[in-house]
């Protein structure tokens, strides 16, 4: 049994293995990373051998922490060790592979959907019922852009209806709020103004992962696409992507009990800032000492980078993902169209779920 993990911004780390008894047998550790002292890799692939085949990520993870430490004690490696490019995690990981219960983008074939415009309470709608078809076994991973007409605030599943939103600045101004199904902070949207998309994925492609990690992992393509229309992003803290010049982007994700996982993006394109910080009430709070003129900065729109038209640019994040995982064209099925719209009507156009967090 073959697997293989590649680190974000890292080094590919290989396990070969063969299981007997429901235990870990001939596991060979390789890679192209760095790891100091030499004879540290021996003690990695044999402190594998003959662990139980159904150990998770954490547990393997400690069996190979505690093999180093052991090694070191007892005079059989140098200390201290050093792994660069890599860690224990990533060994685990590839072992979960080798054995299928964790899964590469190369192990899918992924859905690309692209319709028209819906109103932002549908597409928030089409987040939860495409994560349920995948959760049930009823549809693969899907990559998802938005497209709307009206102009909307999206909040967090979490966040304060009241804190976030002025709602009479809303009101004036023709701005829908609607709740989304993950967490994350809030979205101004417009028309033409962000470029938004909703990736859904198995979670054996996350297996192991924390939070953090998965969120690198599969916001890693989009550094590469950013990278082909001529911005160098890299991630920062726990969920955004940005340049030198700023923020360009929020990923929110959601998990459901089979497994599924919603991860989704909204890049900021051409944002009003003025506008937005009418309606957002946290952005006051967050930029009340630098003015519009800073608020621009901060949001830091992708055309401003890019020099790109909306269209050019998404085109371009398209042709970049086909290039790296298997995609297929596809469309919504009626069902999941007739699921959505029910959910628009029953849940995320009513004012009880919309202020939920009041």
């Amino acid at each position: 049994m073959h697997g293989e993990y590649k680190v974000p911004g890292g080094k590919l780390v290989v396990v070969d293995l063969e299981v007997g008894d429901g235990l870990l047998r001939d596991v060979s550790v390789s890679g192209d990373f760095f790891l100091e002292p030499d004879d540290a890799l021996g003690v990695l692939s044999d402190a594998l051998d003959g662990v139980p085949a159904d150990a998770g990520v954490s547990q393997l993870a400690r069996v190979l922490d505690d093999a180093l430490a052991l090694a070191v004690d007892q005079g059989r490696i140098a200390g201290p060790v050093a792994m660069v490019g890599f860690d224990v995690r990533a060994v685990a990981l590839a072992v979960r592979r080798a054995l299928g219960l964790s899964t590469a983008w190369g192990d899918h074939e992924i859905a690309l959907l692209h319709p028209g415009a819906m109103p932002p309470a549908m597409h928030v709608a089409l987040d939860q019922v495409l994560t349920e078809e995948l959760d049930a076994g009823r549809r693969g991973p899907t990559l998802r852009f938005w497209e709307w007409d009206e102009p909307a605030v999206v909040i967090g599943s979490f966040q304060s209806l009241r804190n976030e939103v002025d709602l009479e600045a809303a009101a004036r101004l023709g701005v829908t709020v609607v709740r989304r199904i993950s967490g994350g902070g809030a979205m101004f949207m417009e028309a033409g103004n962000c470029i938004t998309f909703s990736l859904v994925v198995p979670g054996s492609l996350v297996d192991g992962m924390s939070f953090e990690d998965s969120y690198a992992f599969l916001n890693d393509w989009v550094l590469g696409a950013l990278a082909d229309v001529g911005v160098t992003a890299t991630t920062t803290g726990l969920n955004d992507i940005s340049s030198s010049a700023g923020k360009l982007a929020g990923s929110a994700q959601k998990r459901l009990a089979g497994g599924a996982v919603l991860h989704h993006v909204t890049m900021a394109y051409d944002i009003d800032a003025d506008k937005m910080l009418q309606v957002l009430r946290i952005g006051r709070e967050k930029l009340s000492d630098k003015g519009t003129r800073s608020a621009n900065k901060r949001v830091d729109p992708v055309r401003s980078q890019t020099h790109l038209p909306r269209e050019q640019v998404i085109d371009a994040f398209v042709a970049h993902f086909r290039s790296r995982y298997r995609t297929v064209d596809d469309d919504l099925r009626p069902a999941e169209l007739e699921r959505a719209r029910e959910l628009m009507s029953t849940r995320f156009t009513d004012p009880g779920w919309t202020a939920r967090v009041p």
